[in-house]
């Protein structure tokens, strides 16, 4: 009886969180209604200096012509308010734009968790409702988390015997793996189940998936192995790969891998699912193509299909006012966008814009499949070099100056980025190990010093287009 009166309990707290749900929808549909943007990208894309420009430059607007409400004059104003979910930590907006515009600017810390952010605008519509209605608050819900969390929804769908064999059979001639493949060879996954050997495995995977990352790679998952917050040390995180044909026994090594596999979803990927992910409707994904394209073609591939298995967590559609009653929010715009465009000269953002669309083609074809708008686009959301044309050898190279991060100012040439995008995708596509006749460079600037007019937010590239296309509409 007890059982039943759980079961029961569950069944009307279920129903209860659902009818919430569909009045929070209502209330958005019809009175103030609200966008919630998904910010992501993989480690070092820059979702940190991202948001915090976006919210400083939709605060500020005088450096957003590309924002066709703003231009229009029809935002009245825009604020800060406490986000709605209050269980989720607040994105420290202001402790990040004094990173970047104090007297000692600095990259603010990355991201390591899921947070949050609202800002609300005060704007008139346009069109035949300019004068039928007056102002209207519109709020714009930023969701920030991590993009190796992201790549762990594809785990939903997998065993754990599938998951260990494709992780194995793809990192087995990388070197960074050399020391985790040999220990896994050291023991029997068919023995008893031994808690320090556990322990071994799960530090030596871990290490491998930070020295994978650092290398250039992007199938690093599970992602919380990368970034566990509290959850460090916990048997949830504590298990790995192992190489194994057929059934285990009970209390085996195998079988206790699988089951914190299993719980690893159960309790870690499928609640950030149904929290944060599956509310997003609108997304942009963060990618820092010319740092992959400075490692070489094997991190190009490897981002390329990193793309593909992040669409694929998406539900991608449009937002018809009924279909969010009733099913639930479907990610409608999607945003993908190659970062740092500001070290590299404006003559090149064209063939970076063109690589970054070869490098999602699939991905955004997948999406416009199923009804949801796409763009590919070069930005840089904070802008921390200018422009130069420099002679060397008789010719003339456009240049990108700046301050690096030791404190000197230097000038800059990368490399021509080729013209046709598949000169750099077909060399990755084969497998090849380095650039037939290329070097293509990269340099890690650090922020400028900042003098900013009052109404202007931080210096930026197509900022402005980005917040056209991902919330434009609604504006």
């Amino acid at each position: 009886m007890r059982g039943g009166g759980l079961v029961i309990s569950s069944l009307a707290d279920s129903l209860v969180r659902g009818v919430e749900s569909v009045g929070d929808r209502v209330s958005e549909t019809f009175f103030e209604p609200v966008v919630r943007l998904g910010v992501t990208g993989l480690a070092r894309s820059g979702k940190t200096v991202f948001i915090t420009s976006l919210v400083a430059n939709l605060l500020d607007r005088g450096r957003m012509p590309g924002l066709v409400a703003q231009q229009e004059g029809r935002i009245n104003a825009a604020y800060l308010q406490p986000q709605p979910d209050d269980t989720v930590p607040r994105f420290d907006y202001e402790s990040h734009l004094s990173a970047l515009t104090g007297p000692q600017p600095h990259w603010p810390d990355s991201t390591r968790a899921v947070s949050e952010l609202r800002l609300s605008f005060k704007a008139r519509p346009a069109g035949l409702m300019a004068g039928l209605q007056g102002p209207r608050t519109v709020h714009l819900d930023i969701v920030d988390y991590p993009g190796e969390w992201l790549l762990d929804l594809a785990l939903l769908e997998k065993t754990y015997d599938d998951w260990s064999r494709e992780t194995l059979e793809r990192i087995a001639q990388r070197p960074a793996a050399a020391d985790f493949l040999a220990q896994i060879k050291s023991v029997d996954p068919a023995g008893p189940h031994d808690e320090p050997t556990a322990q071994a495995l799960a530090r030596d995977f871990a290490d491998y998936l930070a020295a994978a990352r650092d290398a250039g790679f992007y199938d690093c998952t599970p992602g919380r192995f990368l970034l566990p917050g509290d959850l460090a040390g916990s048997p949830v995180l504590t298990f790995a790969p192992l190489p194994v044909e057929g059934a285990s026994r009970r209390r085996s090594l195998h079988r206790e891998m699988e089951r914190r596999f299993e719980a690893y979803k159960a309790q870690v990927v499928k609640p950030f699912f149904r929290d944060h992910f599956a509310r997003i409707d609108r997304q942009v994904v963060l990618v820092d193509a010319l740092g992959a394209i400075h490692k070489g073609p094997q991190a190009v591939e490897d981002m390329r299909r990193a793309m593909g298995d992040i669409l694929s967590a998406f539900r991608p559609g449009r937002n018809a006012w009924l279909s969010q009653l009733l099913l639930g929010k479907r990610v409608e715009r999607i945003l993908f966008a190659a970062t740092k465009a500001d070290h590299l000269h404006h003559l090149q953002h064209p063939r970076l814009t063109a690589i970054m669309e070869a490098l999602t083609r699939d991905a955004r074809d997948r999406a416009r499949f199923a009804g949801a708008e796409t763009a590919a686009m070069s930005i840089a959301a904070l802008r921390v070099t200018t422009e130069e044309i420099r002679t060397h050898n008789g010719v003339e190279l456009p240049c990108v100056r700046g301050t690096l991060e030791a404190g000197k100012q230097a000038a800059f040439y990368p490399g021509e980025l080729p013209e046709d995008p598949a000169h750099l995708l077909g060399p990755a596509r084969k497998g090849a190990d380095t650039w037939l006749g290329e070097d293509y460079g990269f340099m890690a600037f650090a922020p400028a010093h900042l003098s900013l007019r009052p109404g202007d937010g931080p210096p930026h590239i197509r900022l402005d287009r980005a917040a056209q296309f991902l919330i434009g509409d609604r504006l």
